[in-house]
């Protein structure tokens, strides 16, 4: 059986010191078996790496990848709460956040970004339900940013 060490390092992936909040709130709250981790913007070791709205700036491709990077970004915020990966139990729900023109209608396919990685990296615990919702404007000119719920032990 791999180990979601295991198949990080199989991804690439070095999971980075979890950002800061940057206003009144905490990164995660752990309410009996459940951890709530706040919504997390795709930065990456330079700071913010995508910004603008999809259907004006980003394509879908870009959008993905910032869904991607948004979702590195909460499973490092899962091990600061929990320590171990091994613990979790289950990906219940994410919500993704687009930043968008109007008239732009693929929110599920940028959000699909994070909801893959998931599914990649915990397998069939990964799995999870889901909203994917556009909106005007999101914090320093994000793409996208997504928020988790996780199930613990």
């Amino acid at each position: 059986m791999t180990t979601v060490e295991a198949r990080l390092a199989d991804l690439g992936i070095t999971l980075p010191t979890p950002a800061a909040p940057a206003a009144n709130y905490v990164p995660f709250v752990r309410s009996g078996s459940l951890l709530f981790v706040s919504g997390q913007l795709p930065m990456g070791p330079q700071g913010l790496a995508a910004a603008g709205r999809l259907g004006a700036e980003a394509d879908i491709e870009a959008g993905r990848a910032a869904a991607r990077l948004c979702a590195i970004n909460l499973i490092a915020q899962v091990k600061a709460a929990i320590g171990d990966l091994e613990t979790l139990v289950r990906v219940v729900k994410l919500t993704g956040f687009v930043a968008s023109t109007a008239d732009f209608g693929d929110h599920p396919k940028v959000v699909n970004g994070a909801s893959d990685l998931m599914v990649e990296v915990f397998g069939d615990r990964g799995r999870h339900s889901r909203s994917a919702v556009g909106v005007a404007a999101l914090p320093f000119g994000a793409t996208v940013e997504v928020e988790g719920i996780f199930e613990i032990a």
